[in-house]
């Protein structure tokens, strides 16, 4: 997406807390990959999902900073409860004090390890699911997660454009690439739900457990 749509679609949406740009921030200064940080429009739309769905028990895939879980921590009622999946236990004290920041803290699990490990550990049934991580797991991700979902729950799957590579006249044959070519076909294939891809940032699937 080009530098003025962000500006202006940023600029044309509700604003999130003064927390968030602290963890935008943080992770320029802390972090190799800042543009991993789902950012405040897709972040916004995280929150409103979570409020729209009544989304009370969420599972996150890839927590990085910490940004897209605060979001959805902030569309949670009641007694809603976030898990979410990390591996690197380096980015703990980061993820922690921006949730703490953010006043979201009590409302999430952070899970430490391999998200494989992990996934087969949880039992459902989930509300919501939110995917962004290792996109050569994608497919195995989704195959675990499924299960954990509730009829009618959603999964969101993120950086599912992948800059365009998915589909560009030659697809790059590396395995991140291959990772989200064949979850890309295997989501529009599954009879057990119904998918839209937003072009939103990367790439953004928006997928309905029938």
């Amino acid at each position: 997406m080009k530098e003025p749509l962000d500006k202006y679609l940023e600029s044309h949406s509700t604003p999130l807390p003064e927390a968030f740009d602290w963890i935008v921030r943080q992770s320029h200064i802390r972090t190799n990959y800042p543009q991993m940080v789902s950012g405040p429009v897709q972040g916004r739309l995280l929150k409103m999902l979570v409020s729209l769905t009544g989304a009370r028990r969420i599972l996150e895939i890839g927590t990085f900073s910490g940004y897209s879980a605060a979001c959805m921590a902030l569309g949670l009622e009641g007694e809603g409860h976030i898990d979410t999946l990390e591996i690197n236990d380096e980015m703990e004290d980061l993820i922690r004090e921006g949730w703490e920041r953010a006043g979201v803290s009590g409302l999430i699990s952070l899970h430490i390890g391999d998200a494989l490990d992990t996934l087969r550990s949880l039992e459902g049934p989930y509300d919501l699911a939110f995917i962004d991580a290792d996109k050569r797991q994608y497919c195995e991700y989704y195959r675990l997660v499924l299960p954990l979902l509730r009829p009618g729950g959603l999964i969101l799957a993120d950086d599912v454009l992948w800059d365009g590579k998915v589909f560009s006249d030659n697809v790059p044959a590396d395995r991140q690439t291959s990772g989200i070519v064949n979850f890309n076909d295997m989501v529009a294939s599954d009879p057990a739900v119904e998918s839209v891809i937003l072009p939103l940032r990367d790439g953004l699937t928006l997928i309905r457990k029938l």
